[in-house]
């Protein structure tokens, strides 16, 4: 069998399921002609086991459920009812979540079940088969409990207390092996929080993001949304997947929602909430963290579909015409 001249490429997909595929793929990477993709499960590919296998220089790329933008963008591709009203259109995929497979299915019902079944893909081929579990439930109860509560902010002593009320009995260290594995098996992110003063991280509390938001809403009854952690969530994710660096931002006793920095030197400062028509208090609260930053990087207000406003220099946006466009912070 003859094989082409000139630069190939090689695609292999579930790489963690092929014995000894480094030997393979170091043998493909010595003959110089062969630009080589591979994808897997991402716990695997992202835990550092990878780096030991194989040899040589490779870029890892980290794949994210679908942005706003790749939603209308895949609703389009498939032929499916896009509603007029961005903001309306904009709730149906904090509903539905980014899962590309998603879309295909017409019914709730279906939708439903494919996203549970995503999740007890994950359970069963990229945690229980890689990493030791002694208590399934209280494993199980951890997962719901950052689930049910994301967004909010957490400590390791508070989530304690909390499941010690609910009658779940674990210790420190096994809450953090498995909230560890969660975040590994990329069901949650971890945003830690930055003090704005000493320019450092700082220890305790932090909050946990959702992979897809489809994980808390295709797994629980109630579809009424709560905007405040939400809107967190998406934004979120849409800077992490335009690869800003995310943290929850202290200012004395204030609060910026995300900072984020760009090429490692580069900073926006971010304040999201759903509206800020209710009332001038309302306005001035969200407003205040930004106004009180002093340098001359891009400060933020996102809202969910407010009367634009000019105030202090800081941009005043939608969240959904701006991440219909893909727009960076800058």
């Amino acid at each position: 069998m003859s094989i082409a001249e000139g630069l190939k490429y090689l695609f292999i997909d579930e790489i963690q399921n092929v014995e000894n595929f480094e030997e393979v793929i170091n043998a493909f990477r010595e003959d110089g002609d062969f630009s080589i993709f591979i994808t897997g499960s991402h716990s695997y590919l992202l835990s550092g086991e990878l780096i030991t296998k194989l040899t040589g220089r490779y870029i890892e790329f980290e794949m994210y459920t679908l942005t706003f933008e790749e939603y209308i963008g895949m609703k389009e591709y498939l032929g499916k009812e896009i509603n007029p009203n961005l903001t309306k259109e904009f709730d149906q995929y904090i509903l539905e979540g980014g899962f590309p497979k998603t879309l295909q299915y017409d019914s709730v019902e279906d939708k439903r079940t494919y996203i549970k079944s995503v999740i007890s893909e994950i359970l069963e081929k990229d945690i229980k088969r890689r990493v030791k579990i002694n208590n399934v439930s209280v494993f199980e109860k951890v997962k719901t409990y950052i689930i049910n509560n994301f967004g909010a902010t957490m400590s390791i002593k508070n989530i304690l207390n909390d499941l010690e009320n609910d009658g779940c009995h674990i210790k420190r260290e096994t809450l953090n092996r498995y909230i560890q594995i969660l975040i590994d098996a990329k069901i949650l992110y971890k945003c830690q929080r930055f003090d704005l003063k000493s320019r450092r991280s700082l220890q305790g509390e932090q909050k946990y993001y959702l992979a897809d938001l489809g994980f808390y809403y295709m797994t629980n009854t109630d579809n009424r949304i709560n905007y405040g952690p939400v809107l967190e969530n998406i934004v979120f994710l849409y800077a992490k997947s335009k690869d800003y660096e995310v943290s929850v931002g202290r200012i004395g006793k204030l609060e910026c929602d995300f900072i984020l920095r760009y090429a490692q030197t580069e900073y926006s400062y971010l304040q999201i909430t759903m509206t800020i028509m209710n009332s001038i208090e309302t306005e001035n609260r969200e407003y205040k963290p930004l106004e009180m930053i002093r340098d001359n990087y891009p400060k933020y207000l996102l809202t969910r579909d407010d009367i634009i406003q000019k105030r202090n220099g800081i941009k005043h946006v939608n969240i959904a015409p701006f991440m219909k466009d893909g727009y960076l912070f800058d």
